[in-house]
């Protein structure tokens, strides 16, 4: 089978960015700022990102309808990134079109394997986010991990250092996210796989010119 994601991190002509689409944040309210999601997912798409993620939690004002809109609309791969607790959520993302889908260890722990596996059988790609070194045994037959540099039970606990420090453990296809804000976080973060980014994104004056800046940085 085809896992589209996984080899559109693999880019070797530009930097590995995948562009958010974050509605809302519990730190700067409305991101979203009377925009169309799907037209911002196009600008990701345009800018050469190589994927796209869309938080559908009601937490941070996404749904499932409009993940469905910016599949259908857009020729890059799709990650959905939710609290992901019931394994219908799994058949939901699939039957939205999307390509893959973030389970987060800290939540699932033990369970993880398991959804990690149901994900393969619906023909998604399982991005298993890890936080700390404890964790990485849950994703042990993933392929792909994010390390979030964010404290998910502290938001406002965000530090590069931990995918520094996570990243040389893991020998796996490796996403840096949370906290990066300036080319200069793509050198700190130059042996991952591929960075996400969503605030600095959605809350730039300028979404093409800047998301280009990532993209196109010479690291």
């Amino acid at each position: 089978m085809d896992f589209g994601f996984r080899h559109a991190l693999r880019v070797k002509d530009r930097n590995a960015i995948i562009g958010e689409i974050k509605c809302h944040s519990p730190t700067h309210g409305d991101l979203i700022r009377g925009r169309d999601p799907v037209e911002i997912a196009r600008v990701y798409e345009k800018c050469g990102c190589c994927a796209v993620s869309y938080i559908t939690s009601p937490v941070f004002r996404g749904n499932l309808r409009t993940l469905k809109e910016i599949c259908r609309e857009v020729g890059i791969p799709v990650l959905r990134k939710d609290f992901i607790k019931d394994r219908v959520e799994v058949e939901r993302t699939c039957d939205a079109g999307a390509d893959a889908l973030l389970l987060i260890a800290r939540i699932l722990r033990d369970k993880t394997p398991e959804f990690v596996d149901l994900c393969f059988e619906h023909g998604l790609e399982p991005v298993v986010e890890i936080f700390d070194e404890e964790e990485i045994e849950f994703a042990e037959n993933a392929e792909v991990v994010l390390l979030n540099n964010r404290d998910i039970f502290n938001p406002s606990d965000v530090r590069l250092e931990r995918t520094l420090k996570l990243a040389p453990k893991i020998k796996k296809i490796k996403i840096g996210a949370s906290g990066i804000r300036r080319i200069e976080d793509l050198f700190m973060l130059k042996f991952v796989d591929a960075v996400l980014i969503g605030t600095h994104f959605m809350v730039s004056e300028n979404l093409e010119s800047t998301v280009r800046s990532f993209v196109e940085a010479r690291v």
